[in-house]
């Protein structure tokens, strides 16, 4: 009975997933679900994504168990931003992102993204409705993660690795998660960045941009 439970929670997920993505299509807008296990600086790329610089126009639907703290920090770089509080849930799913898009200038936008719950497991696992899911790992999470964690590597389209400034003072193996975050998925794209300094972020806003229109 438990299997048959789950199964029904996951093909309406979907089917509510179906409509954002419905929603989306039809107002012109590319929507990003953004995941990453805690503290590993989903926020902080935020804050370098929405710029004037990118010539994109930003909306965010931040997602946290409790507090609206980033959600805070970005609406300080000026994006409409709708908070989520999932209440203990490790997740979003599709309902949550459909009960908010009405508090959002959809129409006006090019971009949305959705900044999942930091967890490592289960958001790789609910589709939203989204065009394409983009991980963030921090490198001082450790060169172990791809192996321990593989479906949030295999589901994503790109793979920021965050921190690289901090590469001189860790014990991690930088070319060891590009390679096996290859093996178990040749088409991701990786970008070595360091929000702090602003490294590489100026090749993940080129091919943040290029994916617009393609997904359009």
């Amino acid at each position: 009975m438990r299997v048959k439970v789950v199964t029904k929670i996951l093909e309406a997920n979907e089917r509510i997933a179906s409509e954002n993505r419905k929603i989306f299509d039809t107002a012109g807008l590319f929507v990003i679900n953004l995941m990453s296990g805690p503290g590993a600086g989903k926020t902080s790329l935020l804050e370098r994504t929405i710029t004037p610089a990118s010539g994109l126009r930003i909306g965010v639907i931040e997602g946290d168990i409790a507090g609206s703290d980033d959600a805070e920090r970005v609406v300080r770089c000026g994006a409409p931003v709708v908070q989520i509080n999932t209440g203990g849930a490790c997740h979003l799913d599709a309902n949550m992102i459909y009960e908010v898009l009405n508090d959002l200038p959809l129409q006006d936008l090019d971009l949305l993204i959705i900044e999942n719950v930091g967890n490592l497991v289960c958001p790789a696992e609910f589709n939203l409705g989204e065009h394409m899911k983009v991980m963030v790992l921090s490198i001082a999470e450790g060169h172990d993660k791809p192996l321990k964690y593989p479906l949030m590597f295999q589901e994503s389209s790109a793979l920021i690795l965050n921190k690289l400034d901090l590469a001189p003072y860790l014990d991690v193996d930088v070319e060891k998660i590009r390679r096996d975050a290859l093996l178990l998925n040749p088409n991701l794209r990786i970008f070595e960045v360091s929000c702090r300094t602003g490294q590489g972020l100026t090749d993940w806003l080129a091919w943040l941009k290029e994916q617009i229109p393609v997904q359009r």
